[in-house]
């Protein structure tokens, strides 16, 4: 099972700490397949340089302060546990990386074949699932990239973690151990959080797509049933993922280059900031939101290189699932996975930038209210129940009708610091599930905002090439914008 160790019938962690692992982290944890490898990677451009002995002394003072970055995944007959690494070795964790340009390569470049192949990497399954890696001396600084298993938290989370770190940053708060009451349980949660707001759509959902909604609601409300026999849980399995297939029945998107079977082999690449305000002023002239401007631009972008292969995208639409965040902002620092997802559909088609925004905008405001993002909750944690080839099938479903993951974080507004250094850039890529090949991020910082891409070499070999036009899309948008007739002009 990748991504996680196994746990031996002559038990090796009698007395060590262990906590059982929730069942959407589990699903995290052995969603790794041959092409896609569940892990967040993120970068740090950070002036003046600091040194490894630096880095290691403030990830031991203050990112061990969190229990999940001393534990281990390790899995047993009721799925997995965080076990307590008694061997944990900060030099295993944080360690050099020496970049090695190729004949006419910049520095920018080899960083990001680096980010590439480290995307690739799997992280060692008998260790903590994350790693840092510092380049000492890149572009008059240093360079920081961290890899994070997704199973130890989402994208929200793992920002609370890393604005800790930072100097200055809270600590997180101190965990009663040894006390009876700690975090509500995993099915309190879930009946919170999911099942009583669906008290009301599940009548209206069953209604759409048949009874078997209902079946898998009653298996997301009854968490403490007994496992069910290989046989019987495979049988539950394939009912659950004719459930799904009734929720996913949308329409599969625009079949295009960047949709096809992924090899295994990731690129990356990002685009230098643009201001934050501009972006905004934008959003107001066109009384939308900056997330319809940002999407849009993206969505020209991936159009105009689509164009630029011989591939005509007039017409054509691409669906990207969005993360939906499900937690509450103060309660990111008890990481885990908390969040949904949500189809998008960019309109790549629409050659109008103006045009183009109001499409994103009329899409963005349908997903607002909608349902969607909790229920793709209860089914990825109802799949953490079953046998990896169940669960496969049916994360499978909602794959197949996507080209690419998306998300949008906005970030601090100041520059931060970080061991007395300033971070003056920061990007990071999510990973793709299934047979996805393409993951796009958007991240404001610092009163900038810039867009990223990570694909796979088969189906997008420069993504550079689509990065570079998310600015010119941005241009022609402001230039349009700027020539609309503002309220109260004179008509002439």
């Amino acid at each position: 099972m990748n991504g996680v160790a196994s746990m031996p019938q002559s038990s090796p962690t009698a007395g060590l700490r262990t906590e059982r692992m929730s069942r959407v982290d589990t699903a995290w944890l052995r969603m790794d397949n041959d092409v896609n490898l569940m892990m967040i990677v993120g970068v740090w451009l950070l002036t003046p340089a600091l040194t490894l002995e630096t880095l290691r002394e403030r990830i031991g003072a203050k990112l061990l302060q969190y229990d999940r970055f001393r534990q281990k995944a390790v899995a047993d007959a009721m799925g997995a546990a965080w076990v307590d690494d008694a061997e944990f070795d900060i030099t295993q964790h944080v360690v050099p990386l020496a970049l090695q340009p190729r004949a006419g390569e910049s520095e920018r470049h080899a960083l990001q074949r680096a980010c590439g192949e480290l995307a690739t990497t799997p992280l060692d399954p008998a260790r903590p699932l994350w790693q840092m890696h510092l380049v000492e001396h890149y572009e008059g600084g240093s360079a920081l990239v961290a890899r994070i298993h997704h199973c130890i938290g989402d994208g929200i989370a793992l920002i609370s973690v890393m604005m800790s770190i930072t100097d200055g940053g809270a600590d997180p708060p101190k965990r009663r151990r040894k006390q009876a009451v700690e975090e509500a349980p995993e099915h309190d949660w879930l009946a919170d959080a999911v099942l009583k707001p669906l008290t009301d759509l599940t009548v209206k959902a069953i209604g759409m797509y048949g009874s078997g909604v209902g079946k898998s609601m009653e298996a997301l409300a009854n968490p403490t049933q007994p496992l069910l026999s290989s046989m019987g849980m495979a049988k539950s399995g394939l009912q659950v993922a004719q459930d799904v297939a009734a929720l996913a029945l949308m329409p599969d998107d625009s079949p295009t280059l960047l949709k096809g079977k992924p090899v295994g082999r990731k690129v990356v690449a990002w685009s230098e900031p643009m201001p934050l305000e501009v972006v905004k002023a934008i959003g107001k002239g066109l009384s939308c939101t900056v997330n319809d401007v940002l999407l849009a631009c993206a969505a020209g972008a991936i159009g105009g290189w689509l164009a630029a292969q011989g591939q005509d995208p007039a017409g054509k639409e691409i669906r990207a699932m969005v993360p939906v965040n499900l937690r509450p902002l103060d309660k990111a620092w008890q990481l885990g996975n908390r969040f949904g997802l949500a189809p998008l559909v960019l309109p790549v088609g629409i050659a109008n930038p103006i045009e183009r925004v109001y499409a994103v905008h009329q899409r963005m405001s349908e997903m607002k209210g909608s349902y969607q993002p909790l229920l793709a909750f209860a089914v990825l944690s109802v799949s953490g129940l079953f046998i990896k080839p169940v669960q496969d099938m049916i994360l499978g479903l909602f794959a197949k009708k996507a080209t690419a993951v998306m998300t949008n974080v906005p970030g601090p507004a100041v520059p931060l610091k970080f061991c007395g250094s300033t971070l003056r850039q920061t990007m990071f890529w999510v990973p793709a599930s299934g047979d996805i090949g393409v993951g796009v991020s958007i991240l404001s910082y610092g009163g900038g905002v810039q867009f990223g891409l990570i694909t796979d070499e088969k189906l997008c070999p420069e993504p550079q090439e689509i990065i570079d036009r998310f600015e010119p899309e941005f241009d022609k948008l402001t230039w349009l914008t700027m020539m609309l007739p503002w309220a109260g002009e004179p008509e002439f």
